[in-house]
C-alpha cells in the first residue's frame, strides 16, 4: 500500500472509499465503434483488440472509470484529465487526481475507482482520460526484441508492475501521449517509441507496487479477495472485528489471518488501519471535514483520538497536526513554482 509521506502531500487529494469488484471473465468492452474487431477468447480479465493495431489509444468521457478489478496482456499507459479517486494496483493504493499519469504493468489487476460522488445519480460529475495498451509479449514482441530496443526491453523487465509518472514530467508525457493518441500509421508508431524514450528518462518513479509482488492469484481465490476487500473498503469507517472479516471470508480467524497475510503481504489489522488513515489525510487536507481532528478520526473509523494519533503517526510518520502545516508548505512552494 501506497503510504502517504511528505513526498506525497501534493498527489493525496482524492478519496480512499472505493469498491472492489473482482469479477471473473470479464471482457472490457472498449473498442465497440472499431471496425476489424480480432475478438479473443474469453479468459478471466481478457480485453477486445483491434488487429490493425500494435498501439490501441483510447479517450474516454463518462460519469465514472470501469468499476472492477480486472487484469490484461497489455501494459497500459493511463493520463488522468478529469476526475479523481483510487487506483488499486496489485496490493497497493495511490490516489488520483487531474494530471496523474499511471504505467501499469501486463497482467497487474488494477481498478481505476472514482470517488463515491462520481457514482450519484444527476451528480453532474465526469472523468476524462486518455489511454494507450500495447503488449510487449505479442505483436510487438518483435520490436522490442531488435537490438536497438534492448534498453527499452530491460527497462519494462525492471518495472514490470508499472509505476507513477513524478509530477516534473507530468506535462512532458501528456504531450507525448496525446500525440501517440492523434497519430495513425507509422507516424503513430514513431510517436510511441519517443513516448517510450521519455519514460526511459524519468527518474525517482513511485513503483505502482513491490517487485516482489506476485499477480499469479486463481479465479476463485480473487472472488474470496474481492470479497474480503470489498467488505473492508466499505466498512472502514465502522468497527470491524476480525471475527467480522473472517465470517465473510468463510473462514476461522486463524485461517483467516494467515490467508490475508499470504495474499496481502498486510496483516489485517496494518491493513484497515492504513484504510482508515488514507481517508484521513485526505479529509484533513480537502476542507471537507477539516473542521476539528477528532472529527476528522471518527469519521475515518476511530473512536479514540488518542488512538488515531498514535495510528496516524505509526503510518505517516507525524502528527495530524504536522501533517496538515507541511502539507500546506510544500503546497504554497509547489503553486509559487509553478
Amino acid at each position: 500500500m501506497c503510504l502517504l509521506k511528505l513526498a506525497d502531500y501534493s498527489q493525496i487529494l482524492a478519496d480512499v472509499s472505493v469498491f472492489i469488484d473482482f469479477s471473473v471473465n470479464i471482457r472490457i468492452f472498449r473498442y465497440q465503434t472499431e471496425p476489424n474487431l480480432n475478438i479473443m477468447k474469453v479468459l478471466p480479465f481478457t480485453l477486445l483488440v483491434p488487429d490493425d493495431k500494435s498501439v490501441i489509444s483510447e479517450q474516454v468521457e463518462k460519469p465514472h472509470f470501469y468499476p472492477h478489478l480486472h487484469r490484461h496482456d497489455e501494459c497500459q499507459i493511463t493520463w488522468i484529465q478529469e476526475g479523481e479517486g483510487t487506483l488499486i494496483a496489485g496490493n497497493n493504493m495511490h490516489a488520483f487526481q487531474p494530471g496523474d499519469i499511471f504505467m501499469i504493468g501486463a497482467n497487474l489487476p488494477h481498478v481505476f475507482k472514482s470517488n463515491p460522488e462520481y457514482f450519484v445519480s444527476d451528480s453532474g460529475k465526469l472523468i476524462r482520460a486518455c489511454s494507450l495498451y500495447f503488449n510487449p509479449q505479442g505483436v510487438m514482441a518483435s520490436l522490442f526484441n531488435l537490438p536497438e530496443m534492448r534498453s527499452s526491453k530491460t527497462f519494462l523487465q525492471n518495472n514490470k508492475h508499472g509505476f507513477k509518472i513524478p509530477t516534473a514530467y507530468s506535462k512532458q508525457i501528456a504531450d507525448k501521449l496525446l500525440s501517440v493518441h492523434q497519430s495513425v500509421g507509422t507516424d503513430l508508431l514513431f510517436n510511441f517509441l519517443e513516448l517510450f524514450d521519455n519514460f526511459m528518462a524519468i527518474e525517482d518513479a513511485e513503483p505502482l507496487c513491490p517487485a516482489i509482488y506476485s499477480s499469479d492469484i486463481s479465479d476463485n481465490e480473487g472472488i474470496r479477495l474481492s470479497n474480503i476487500l470489498n467488505f473492508i473498503m466499505q466498512n472502514y469507517n465502522t468497527p470491524i472485528t476480525l471475527e467480522n472479516v473472517s465470517d465473510v471470508a468463510y473462514m476461522t480467524p486463524q485461517a483467516f489471518c494467515r490467508y490475508f497475510k499470504k495474499h496481502t503481504g498486510r496483516k489485517f489489522i496494518s491493513f484497515l488501519n492504513e484504510v482508515r488513515i488514507n481517508e484521513a489525510c485526505k479529509n484533513l487536507i480537502s476542507g471537507k471535514k477539516a473542521d476539528c481532528i477528532s472529527g476528522v478520526a471518527y469519521h475515518a473509523g476511530f473512536n479514540s483520538i488518542t488512538n488515531f494519533n498514535r495510528v496516524f503517526k505509526s503510518v505517516i510518520g507525524s502528527s495530524p497536526k504536522d501533517y496538515i502545516f507541511n502539507y500546506k508548505k510544500l503546497n504554497n512552494i509547489y503553486h509559487a513554482s509553478a
